[in-house]
């Protein structure tokens, strides 16, 4: 589990056919002969393919979702599982159905915990939105009411599992994913033995019916983004960070974030039991965890599902000590990111150099840059990755005073204004008395947008409170960035007078020219 290294969810094909029954027969280990057949998913996939959904881990099918379009009002809500498939044939599916009807979702055991299962879950949400179908309704099994069977009737098991009196491994969960209960069935699906053939009826309501369908695979325009204002404390074991750590990312991805985002050197509290070394050499300490640190956000990014810019950490490549971090994809993909300006401090206290890497990142969500604290003080930067496509900036920041927070503060806000993008900034708060240069640390986390008419009119969206710790959630628009390229008031991309002058980036390195035109 620990050796994952990608993760994806994509629509399935006959070619998947062996994987798909070996995840299946997995999950219905108690229900011997329990998979679909050759013939069947052949007919699910001709008939609506796009309804058939897998998540791969490294290349492999863990899990299923298989849905068909029905016309609902045909079969109410009193109907059995071989009523709503046509004896098993799917002959009630519908290209003009109003409802999408789930007919399977399994999970190899070997990958649950993973919250692989929401992610089909939220596909066959978006599924439903981009159809322009009214709801997601499905006939969900009780295999622990056979447990409890001699004791309580299904109304009875239904409410100790809704009230957390009694844990159900598929009510449960279906319960945590927005589904509602319409009623109980009974002889709902012959055979399943756990459930007594009980199924509880479950819905969940698309808000946004009416609303103009949109391509299965089209990138969302409003991305939820996650910002922690951490607070610097000591840590008595590295594992101390690290449950600090998932005690967050678990926090933000509740709100289903798309992008979380960490300090700069958050990790400082880790060079307490460095403090009787020189400046230098704890902080040569501190970057021999951050491979480890790496490989944490990674596992966490994946189980969370959720997007994990890492803040920045110390790393030490070819004897030269770098400010870098990681955007940890959620699909189980990592790159890395690098600070190119130092500080004179930094150079002074821990002999810091400076990267010459600039690059944009490509993700779920669409292109993203990072610029490490003093870096966004450079305009020069965010316009690069600007040219690249870049539509949301993030700023992972550290400033010991109000002073150095404004400057980081109105830079980040300047960049918003002249790259048209959205800019986050995350900072740490606190002190660190037993940690050498790194005694107090000011933050106010914030995110910014350009200043026009669709935003707010002094180009801040939202800001945590100054010192605290906390997190800050905040949706931003991506098709107002492009709106606001095309029809704003002003258009700083579009105006610049490039016969007058030129920015570009060759080998690595930041090259300004003055056009002789």
């Amino acid at each position: 589990m620990s050796d994952i290294k990608n993760v994806e969810l994509r629509n399935l094909n006959i070619n998947d056919y062996e994987e798909i029954k070996s995840a299946m027969m997995k999950a219905y280990e108690n229900w011997p002969e329990s998979y679909w057949r050759k013939n069947e998913i052949r007919t699910l996939l001709n008939i609506f393919p796009k309804g058939q959904l897998g998540v791969l881990v490294d290349g492999v099918i863990v899990g299923c979702a298989l849905s068909i379009m029905v016309k609902y009002g045909i079969f109410g809500d009193e109907h059995t599982y071989e009523d709503i498939t046509g004896g098993f044939t799917f002959s009630t599916h519908s290209s003009n159905g109003d409802i999408l009807y789930g007919i399977d979702m399994f999970i190899d055991p070997e990958y649950r915990g993973l919250r692989l299962g929401r992610r089909l879950y939220d596909a066959r949400k978006e599924l439903c939105e981009q159809l322009n179908l009214k709801a997601i309704v499905f006939g969900g099994r009780m295999p622990g009411y056979h447990k409890l069977a001699s004791e309580m009737t299904p109304k009875e098991y239904l409410q100790k599992v809704r009230s957390k009196e009694i844990y159900d491994p598929t009510l449960t969960f279906q319960l945590s994913n927005d589904f509602h209960v319409k009623k109980v069935l009974r002889e709902y699906l012959p055979g399943d033995k756990e459930s007594h053939e009980f199924a509880v009826l479950m819905q969940w309501d698309n808000i946004y019916y009416t609303k103009q369908s949109k391509d299965l695979k089209q990138q969302k325009s409003v991305i939820r983004l996650g910002l922690v204002q951490w607070q610097m404390r000591h840590y008595a074991t590295s594992e101390d960070m690290y449950e600090q750590i998932e005690y967050f990312v678990d926090a933000v991805s509740a709100y289903k974030s798309d992008f979380i985002l960490f300090p700069e050197f958050f990790n400082a509290p880790l060079m307490a039991k460095y403090n009787h070394l020189s400046e230098p050499e704890a902080i040569r300490k501190l970057a021999e965890y951050t491979e480890d640190i790496r490989n944490r956000f990674m596992q966490l990014a994946i189980s969370y599902n959720v997007n994990i810019i890492t803040g920045s950490m110390p790393l030490v490549r070819e004897d030269k000590l770098l400010n870098v971090g990681y955007l940890c994809r959620r699909n189980g993909t990592y790159e890395t990111y690098e600070k190119i300006h130092v500080t004179p401090d930094e150079k002074m206290a821990w002999g810091l150099s400076g990267s010459d890497m600039l690059k944009v990142y490509e993700t779920d969500c669409g292109k993203i840059g990072v610029l490490i604290c003093y870096d966004v003080e450079f305009p020069e930067l965010a316009r690069l990755l600007a040219d690249q496509g870049m539509k949301i900036l993030f700023v992972p920041f550290l400033t010991d005073t109000q002073n150095g927070y404004s400057r980081v503060r109105y830079c980040a806000r300047a960049r918003a204004i002249e790259n048209e993008c959205y800019v986050a900034m995350a900072g740490s708060v606190g002190n660190l008395p037993k940690v050498h240069n790194m005694n107090i640390q000011y933050a106010q986390s914030a995110v910014f947008t350009p200043c026009d008419f669709s935003f707010p009119t002094n180009g801040i969206k939202t800001e945590a409170t100054p010192n605290t710790e906390m997190i800050l959630v905040s949706d931003v628009d991506l098709d107002l960035l492009s709106e606001l390229h095309t029809y704003g008031s002003v258009r700083n991309l579009k105006d610049r007078r490039t016969d007058v002058f030129n920015l570009e980036l060759i080998d690595g390195k930041i090259i300004y020219n003055k056009s002789s035109n």
